[in-house]
């Protein structure tokens, strides 16, 4: 069998057409867009393109949108930032947010925590995705408040109520964060409709190049810078600007939300035929999230197997790529933050993340279900004596 990449929810290749994109300026037009010269106009000229361009197609100002160096850079200057901007008042803001968030922003809420005393609220999330709404307004009560809560988890594809948990939140006067970072392109996204103030987004999960990825700001929002030199993207992101990235990044945007629908279509319908054939070959095989609303391209498995990390790389060894859960801890021992907040700490099953994008075909992903099955039976003969 010819290897299987279904790992896109880690990283996805780079579309042809953002490569060309990008290559004038990493070879002729490649001017430092601080520079007053031609080379350095030219640049100038391209980074307020792609600004442009991704401020169009996300629906916001130009003047909203900031260039940073990938998702994680954007959930802390996010979180940090506005923290850091609103201590100065005799009641600095209470960071909430969820137990399932991605580990740039737990990790930076709870950085605040312990090195700057913030107070911090991590909310409990239903294995089917439902937050409960009384325990958010108790938490965003009584103080100024920063609310981030994630548009789709990395980790089961689960989609939180974002624009629900918005609306209570700014009917209080906090500040609202999302990281949309596997949501843009992926589902329908409209920052009007969710009513958030700060936006992240990364660009090598819409087949953009990696370390990219934007901040929305939304006007009048104050944020302390966490680097401090040149002054660029309005002193919030200090250093020389990465044109070819704005631009590969807003080639990509621009791409990904077009195809956005038919995209969707495509990879629900595989996903589907992957979930089922999955529970029919293996006994005992959980769809992590199943219960809830979640994004067309991820499938994670709950399996019955003890030796989580064996499993992956046993299924690597066999050519197919995929992931225990978020790429970011793919070589930690610790278990997933995010099956232990949905299922408990002792939830005994394995957790294998399946995901889709461009070029998997419904013929990969069944592939990939007979290679999981075999894989799963050498751990567990009890489930593959069961199978069909």
């Amino acid at each position: 069998m010819d290897p299987l990449y279904l790992d896109h929810a880690a990283t996805s290749p780079l579309r042809p057409e953002v490569r060309e994109a990008m290559a004038p300026f990493l070879d002729a037009r490649f001017g430092n867009a601080s520079s007053r010269h031609r080379w350095g106009r030219e640049a100038a000229a391209a980074l307020e393109d792609a600004r442009a361009d991704v401020a169009e197609v996300l629906g916001v100002r130009p003047s909203e949108i900031l260039f940073v160096r990938g998702g994680t850079e954007s959930d802390n200057l996010a979180l940090v930032g506005a923290w850091r901007a609103g201590r100065s008042r005799s009641a600095p803001p209470r960071l909430v947010t969820t137990a399932v968030e991605h580990s740039a922003v737990l990790e930076a809420a709870r950085w605040l925590r312990e090195a700057e005393g913030a107070e911090v609220r991590e909310l409990d999330v239903s294995p089917d995705g439902r937050l409960d709404l009384d325990a958010l307004e108790e938490a965003l009560d009584g103080t100024p408040a920063l609310l981030s809560i994630m548009s789709v988890n990395n980790e089961t594809g689960l989609r939180l109520p974002v624009a629900e948990a918005a609306a209570l939140a700014r009917a209080r006067g906090a500040l609202v964060h999302t990281d949309a970072a596997q949501a843009v392109g992926k589902i329908p996204l409209s920052i009007a409709e969710a009513s958030v103030d700060l936006l992240t987004a990364t660009g090598h999960k819409i087949n953009g190049p990696k370390g990219t990825g934007i901040l929305f700001v939304r006007e009048g929002t104050v944020l302390e810078p966490l680097l401090h030199g040149g002054g660029q993207e309005r002193g919030l992101r200090p250093g020389t600007e990465d044109v070819a990235g704005a631009v590969g990044f807003a080639c990509a945007l621009r791409l990904a939300v077009a195809e956005q629908a038919e995209s969707a279509r495509r990879l629900e319908t595989i996903r589907s035929s992957f979930g089922r054939a999955i529970r029919d070959a293996i006994p005992g095989a959980r769809v992590n999230g199943s219960g809830g609303p979640r994004a067309p391209h991820v499938s994670s498995l709950g399996l019955p197997v003890e030796d989580g990390a064996a499993l992956l790389m046993a299924l690597d060894l066999e050519g197919v790529a995929v992931s225990g859960g978020s790429a970011c801890h793919s070589g930690a021992e610790s278990s997933s933050h995010v099956i232990a907040a949905l299922y408990g700490p002792d939830d005994p099953m394995a957790t294998v993340r399946f995901s889709f994008g461009l070029g998997t075909t419904e013929e990969d992903a069944l592939a990939a279900v007979a290679v999981t099955r075999e894989v799963v039976g050498r751990f567990s003969p009890r489930a593959a004596r069961a199978a069909p």
